[in-house]
């Protein structure tokens, strides 16, 4: 129950929905009723399915369709026939709104004229396969007109009359219908359309987005669509031929009841001893008239009686007693022998035997006959003579093609209807749902870091109520992402937990190495937070931007302090000594550089995927080349040294000038600033040097200590 009030309450606009559908069906039935009261050469029993189609869906417009001519089929039973027309009408009117054509001057004339061609083409069509030429419909007198008139056939005159008529009819129907479309305010409009959703319902451009999703192969819409589609046709197409057989074996059946029930009666009238007098004598024979005239009679009794005849069969053929005169064929003389037919040669031992045979079915020159022999056997019981009957099966022909017309055009506004309802079914039920949840699990995965909470609670307001397995996938992916964000929260908690351990780690062993030479640890502190201003004021003056990435300023901002890893090989002698180091003495202190570079080349064999040790590599090994390629240990010069190690260059050798040594005392900051100033393009890379003293505010911060990071 709070399933249905949900789904209820997302689909606020249903009664709206079904008022309009009410005065669409009502508008229909009056306007036909109104054409009929004043006697004018219309319809009007259009324009409710119009306008329900262009304000409500092509769902609204299908089903007024439908039942307006259901509805009407109880007082004209060939109403039924029609309403393929009317939802083949509705499916067009409604695409033409979605594309906006409506709107626009050329599109409502295409539209009046492809509304009349579907009305007064395909519908003259209809009538013409149904009743023939100018049988039924209000456009009789006009089609009659065009006809007399000698420049029409029967079939062009009735297909330019019921074409005519109905674009009148079309063109008041819309005359009626814009005023109403075009005025309608947007809040009544939007109430107006029918919509299912099982959901929270979605704007207008997620809805097209989720509407129509890129798919690899085939969208579940037109697999559906396929299915559907390939049932209702194969259905369709075995029920018509299953129908359309019963229907000829029944018709030929009652032909034939038709058939023999004319012939015994021609067999009654004929009488037996006067045989020989009819063939000898003729209409002078006794009774001959008379007989002829109840013969006429007998024929005129049913349209489907094509020829009446009496035969005598004989060896040498058939020989006339009585053959009737029609329109269009002269009967033959009384005597008269008349050749077998061929297909008299499966029968001919049993007609010279006298006995009755069964109805033969022909089609030749005289038309598709039934035909029908009943023996006139006298009082001896002898077979004197042969009533013959041909019921024409042209009108079978012909009443087979209006059944077929009918079996189709019931078919195919079913089929429209019941398409119309599966897709509309499909698009609420399941594409919707499913590709939101798509589009939701998307911006999941790309606001995951950013807005992680943000994200579950669009996946929770889509509010997904289906009441089958769609809405259980829901439940369940709403779960899951739920579940995802406090598992990602958790790993972030720990990752950043075990990064502040790491970010110790470093500067405990760089505190352990840098304090051999009795320093206080502040240098690998201070040398990192010198990088940071380095590389703010390199990007704040848009320099080296494509290198300077977020990921490129932590890495070295982290692994700064393990810029001189490599003096843990350096003896401690060396490293407190308060003299000039000797060359032996300063060989060594140089290998700090590839001593450094090596150890963390290890560290990253056991841990490779981690950027930062990449980065503290290039500034242990290369933080002592110079720009102008005087440096150590390789010598290397300009932008072959890692731009992190260029940074470190300056960071290290300023927080060397200023702090106090074993060896000496610290240097005033003016002085060290003005060593960095000399060492621009020799020492230090000029862009890197110059942003450093740029930043002598934040610089002379971190020296009072009022900048910690």
């Amino acid at each position: 129950m709070d399933e249905i009030r949900k789904t209820i309450n997302k689909n606020k606009n249903i009664p709206w929905v079904i008022i309009l559908c009410v005065a669409a069906l009502g508008l229909n039935l009056g306007g036909a009723a109104l054409a009929s009261a004043i006697h004018v050469p219309v319809y009007l029993d259009t324009m409710g399915t119009l306008l329900a189609a262009v304000v409500g869906g092509y769902l609204p417009g299908i089903m007024v369709g439908f039942v307006s001519n259901f509805i009407k089929a109880s007082s004209d039973p060939t109403a039924i026939y029609y309403e393929c027309l009317s939802v083949i009408m509705a499916v067009v009117a409604s695409w033409f709104e979605q594309k906006g054509y409506l709107r626009k001057f050329w599109g409502i004339i295409a539209f009046t004229i492809l509304a009349a061609l579907i009305g007064g083409g395909l519908g003259s069509l209809l009538t013409w396969f149904l009743y023939g030429f100018a049988a039924e419909g209000i456009s009789i007198p006009f089609v009659r007109h065009l006809y007399d008139s000698g420049r029409f056939d029967p079939f062009m005159a009735q297909f330019a009359g019921d074409l005519f008529i109905d674009f009148i009819d079309k063109v008041i129907n819309m005359i009626f219908i814009l005023p109403v479309y075009t005025l309608l305010p947007d809040n009544v409009r939007q109430k107006l359309r029918l919509n299912g959703w099982q959901q929270n319902p979605l704007r207008d451009k997620d809805a097209l987005k989720a509407d129509y999703s890129d798919n690899r192969f085939i969208s579940i819409r037109t697999k559906m669509m396929v299915m559907i589609t390939s049932a209702l046709l194969i259905i369709a197409i075995a029920s018509t031929v299953i129908g359309y057989k019963l229907y000829l074996e029944d018709s030929i059946e009652n032909h034939r009841y038709l058939g023999e029930g004319v012939a015994s009666t021609v067999a009654g009238v004929v009488e037996p001893h006067r045989i020989n007098d009819y063939i000898e004598m003729g209409y002078s024979a006794i009774g001959y008239v008379r007989t002829e005239n109840n013969l006429y009679d007998i024929r005129s009794s049913s349209p489907d009686i094509e020829y009446v005849y009496v035969y005598r069969i004989l060896p040498d053929g058939c020989h006339v007693v009585f053959d009737l005169d029609t329109e269009d064929l002269q009967g033959a003389e009384a005597g008269e022998v008349i050749p077998f037919d061929e297909s008299f040669g499966p029968y001919l031992d049993d007609l010279l035997a006298g006995r009755e045979i069964e109805p033969i079915i022909s089609d030749d020159t005289y038309g598709w006959l039934l035909s029908i022999y009943k023996p006139i056997v006298d009082e001896n019981g002898v077979t004197q003579a042969y009533a013959c009957v041909d019921i024409s099966m042209n009108r079978l022909k012909a009443n087979g093609y209006a059944f077929l017309a009918k079996q189709i055009s019931l078919f195919i506004g079913i089929f429209i209807l019941i398409l119309a309802v599966g897709l509309w079914i499909i698009r609420y039920n399941l594409i919707y749902p499913v590709n939101t949840m798509a589009m939701a699990a998307t911006n999941f995965a790309y606001h995951m870091e950013d807005q992680p909470e943000d994200s579950v609670d669009r996946v929770k307001n889509l509010q997904i109520c289906t009441g089958d397995e769609i809405e259980n996938l829901y439940l369940a992916f709403s779960k899951m992402t739920e579940d995802s964000v406090k598992y990602v929260n958790e790993i972030n908690e720990k990752t950043d937990t075990i990064q502040e351990m790491q970010n110790s780690l470093i500067l405990v062993l760089a505190d352990m190495v840098e304090s051999r030479d009795k320093n206080t640890g502040d240098h690998v502190r201070k040398t990192a937070i010198y990088t940071g201003v380095i590389m703010e004021e390199l990007r704040k003056e848009g320099i080296y931007l494509d290198q300077l990435t977020d990921e490129f300023v932590h890495d070295v901002y982290h692994s700064a302090p393990l810029h001189d890893i490599g003096k843990i090989s350096v003896s401690d002698v060396i490293l407190n000594k308060p003299g000039k180091l000797t060359d032996e003495e300063f060989a060594q202190m140089k290998s700090h550089t590839t001593v450094g570079s090596e150890i963390l080349s290890r560290v990253i064999d056991m841990v490779p995927e981690s950027s930062y040790l990449y980065t503290a590599k290039d500034l242990a090994e290369y933080h002592h080349e110079k720009w102008n390629g005087t440096g150590y240990p390789h010598g290397i010069s300009g932008e072959e040294i890692p731009l992190s190690a260029r940074i470190m260059a300056v960071a290290d050798v300023f927080d060397a000038l200023v702090s106090k040594r074993s060896y000496k005392e610290g240097m005033p900051v003016e002085k060290a600033l003005g060593i960095i100033r000399e060492g621009v393009g020799t020492h230090f890379d000029p862009y890197v040097a110059q942003a450093f003293l740029n930043a002598e505010p934040e610089v002379r911060k971190v020296l009072d200590g009022t900048r910690v990071s």
